[in-house]
């Protein structure tokens, strides 16, 4: 699927999708939480509908209408393999799930998840006792247990999702547990796993983000639960007002704990006029400037800060850039490839991308490279293009926001979307 996108003016007001890592989380809780729960989740992306797959194979009831999802709980595997298509978060999160289960358990995906590493996952699970087998430390992965709970050390230093699985698991074993673990990155992202928790009525101790002191015997509560709208899937809207005119996004909470919301911090540094009232944001264009950021706890608004540094007078620079590598795609090196395909002076070195500010994006045409953040920094790049910016492989945005399409038109924007599939 192609995707031609321009725009010259930009200005409305949307609303934020949804944010899938809540989501995917409630439904994890949702799964171990005996009775019924309901999660008004609006839009659902292609990462939650697979999250909504796997938990229907281990056990949960899940009816879904009209934004909202209606899950009756109870770990209780009904199928020996679950698909967790391209979602990094629901594979690292639920092979420690599905590791509570007495039966061996596949873990499988598609894409571009096939090439992420699960390496990490095999010692921290064998000292809870269970077995784990993977493919030359690829998917699929083999996992049997019961867990048992104990002391566990784990590498949080590429990804802290495993963490989050284990976080969600240890809680209903039967002994107490703690995590031990040192270079926890994306600290916010398991600020929004023990938010989660709390509200499933799970406690969970933390001790300066080194040692987590699980409870082992605790019950997951059912309960009512609304996903915050998606500080990573906004910024790109954000951007886009920063460059090009002015943005309003409403259903952000503003003191979230979700890492992404540090685009404000961006946006502000480089000298966009920021405003926020309650759940509604404002970004208008003003005069931009170069700045440093450091993207290591919020590694996923890279390419919508990448587009914005290429908007900015001079040279910005995004520190952390290491992260990027092992996403979707080598987004560190994608992001390069895909902006300076149309024009702009993007590089990499060391761990920091490198963004010289340009007049101007000459436009044209790349690959997605089957990145959803690389199809968004493609079409708000396009604010600032002579030329209209053709993306290959634009249906990838339905990884995380399957209506951006949508909102770019609403913004003043034109999205011509050929091969479509029938």
């Amino acid at each position: 699927m192609k995707a031609e996108a321009s725009i010259k003016h930009v200005s409305g007001t949307i609303g934020a999708p949804p944010s899938k890592s809540a989501v995917q989380r409630y439904l994890a809780g949702s799964l171990l939480a005996e009775g019924v729960s309901e999660l008004k989740a609006g839009s659902l992306c292609d990462d939650s509908l697979a999250a909504i797959s796997i938990i229907r194979a281990l056990g949960a009831e899940v009816e879904v209408k009209d934004g909202t999802i209606v899950i009756r709980g109870g770990f209780k595997p009904v199928s020996d393999e679950v698909n967790c298509g391209e979602s990094g978060l629901s594979s690292r999160m639920f092979i420690p799930v599905a590791a509570l289960a007495g039966r061996e358990i596949t873990v499988t995906g598609r894409g571009s998840l096939l090439k992420r590493p699960f390496g990490m996952i095999v010692n921290p699970l064998g000292q809870l006792g269970a077995d784990v087998q993977t493919s030359s430390g690829l998917l699929p992965v083999k996992v049997k247990g019961p867990l048992r709970g104990g002391d566990v050390n784990a590498d949080g230093s590429m990804s802290s999702q495993f963490i989050t699985g284990l976080l969600m698991a240890l809680p209903v074993v039967e002994k107490d547990s703690r995590i031990f673990t040192e270079n926890l990155v994306s600290r916010p992202y398991i600020d929004l796993t023990l938010k989660t928790l709390e509200e499933f009525a799970i406690t969970v101790t933390n001790e300066d983000y080194r040692v987590f002191r699980v409870r082992g015997g605790q019950k997951y509560m059912p309960g009512k639960f609304t996903a915050e709208g998606d500080w990573s899937g906004a910024a790109f809207i954000l951007v886009m007002g920063a460059i090009g005119g002015k943005t309003e996004v409403s259903g952000l909470v503003h003191d979230s704990v979700q890492a992404d919301r540090a685009v404000l911090d961006a946006l502000r540094l480089a000298g966009a006029d920021v405003k926020t009232d309650g759940e509604t944001v404002t970004v208008t264009r003003k005069d931009l400037n170069s700045f440093t950021f450091d993207i290591t706890n919020c590694p996923d608004i890279a390419p919508p800060l990448a587009v914005l540094a290429t908007a900015c007078r001079g040279r910005s620079v995004l520190k952390g850039a290491g992260r990027l590598i092992a996403k979707e795609s080598n987004r560190a090196d994608t992001i390069c490839r895909a902006l300076n395909s149309i024009g702009a002076r993007v590089s990499y070195s060391g761990d920091e991308l490198i963004i010289d500010g340009v007049k101007s994006l000459c436009g044209g045409q790349s690959p997605a490279y089957n990145d959803h953040r690389i199809a968004m920094a493609l079409a708000a790049a396009s604010v600032i293009s002579a030329e209209p910016v053709v993306i290959e492989g634009y249906e990838c945005v339905n990884k995380s926001y399957p209506g951006f399409a949508d909102d770019f038109i609403k913004l003043g924007g034109r999205m011509i979307i050929t091969n479509k599939p029938v």
